[in-house]
């Protein structure tokens, strides 16, 4: 037997098996994830710290525990309709994706309990969503309302890691929530093609959203001493100098997230055929993370906004090579 051959072969296996569990978790999608705890971080008005990264690797294990269970729970629907997928092709055994899916869940509430109780009591009922989606609720109508409902608390657990309080991260919350749910609705086609109404729903969903978010988020301090101290009451020297980056900045990546789904939804919706349809659904999922930065940049996250941003060229990157839906 020759050495060199059987370690080429030995390696070849590993590199095989690594590419698998790189598409059986989906880990191009990892980019959109951190966003969500940051985004909800800027909401309540704090800086990042050492809780924010703990709900960041919390969110990560959660969702990956989502890719695993969802493709552990549809190994049977993959086997005629994606039997390329690692488990109906015999890569990935569904006894692994499935203790994969557990461990995963466990670390990521291990890792919530340590950021604090208000983190574990968001993340609880997070996990939650996320298995019962996987297991019943995606084939149900509200199975894109739940999916949106994950998102929504992922980034509730960002604002209550850093901070213990989440009410401020709740309008956030609702329109990144209202995203997934656009999304998760066109995905529901993807395998077999359908009805345009879902990709022109949600274009006009991604309309909506382009529009609330430009809009500053009002100031409610602000109107509180303005009732206090009446007409006469003025900004302080030099905040309206500061808003106007904030606001360009805002606006400048509402554009980034509206143009990333414009064109693939419209296409899908002129012809919801499976290919276009798939590319309709990535672009959603990748436009994930300039709504989360325009969410932080109008929470005045100007320094936040602009590392979340740069995540999405990584993560288009990365989704060259493995498909993220």
């Amino acid at each position: 037997m020759n050495p060199c051959r059987t370690a080429s072969r030995g390696a070849a296996g590993r590199a095989h098996r690594r590419r698998a569990w790189a598409e059986l978790l989906r880990l191009p999608a990892l980019f959109s994830v951190p966003g969500d705890a940051l985004a909800g971080t800027a909401a309540t008005g704090a800086q990042p710290n050492a809780r924010t990264v703990l709900a960041i690797a919390s969110s990560l294990c959660l969702y990956e525990a989502g890719m695993a269970l969802n493709d552990w729970s549809d190994r049977d629907v993959d086997a005629v309709e994606r039997p390329h997928r690692p488990l109906p092709s015999g890569r990935i055994r569904p006894a692994a994706a499935l203790t994969a899916a557990c461990a995963l869940t466990g670390a990521g509430l291990a890792l919530a309990a340590h950021a604090g109780r208000p983190a574990l009591a968001v993340a609880a009922p997070l996990a939650a969503t996320v298995w019962a989606y996987d297991l019943g609720l995606k084939r149900t109508p509200a199975g894109p309302v739940a999916m949106g409902a994950a998102r929504g608390l992922d980034l509730l657990l960002g604002a209550a890691a850093t901070t213990g309080r989440t009410r401020r991260a709740l309008p956030s919350a609702a329109l990144l929530g209202t995203h997934t749910l656009a999304v998760t609705t066109v995905s529901r086609q993807e395998a077999q093609g359908g009805s345009p109404l879902a990709p022109l729903a949600a274009l006009a969903t991604t309309a909506l959203l382009t529009h609330v978010v430009t809009h500053r988020p009002s100031d409610h301090r602000g109107a509180t001493a303005h009732g206090l101290l009446g007409a006469r009451a003025t900004p302080p020297p030099g905040a309206a100098l500061g808003r106007k980056p904030t606001a360009h900045l805002t606006t400048f990546l509402a554009a980034a997230y509206a143009a990333a789904t414009a064109r693939p939804y419209f296409h899908a919706a002129l012809n919801p055929s499976p290919p276009l349809t798939q590319r309709a659904v990535g672009a959603g999922i990748r436009a994930t993370i300039p709504l989360q930065a325009t969410l932080t940049a109008r929470s005045k996250g100007t320094a936040t906004a602009l590392f979340v941003a740069a995540l999405a060229p990584l993560g288009a990157r990365f989704a060259k090579k493995v498909s993220v839906t």
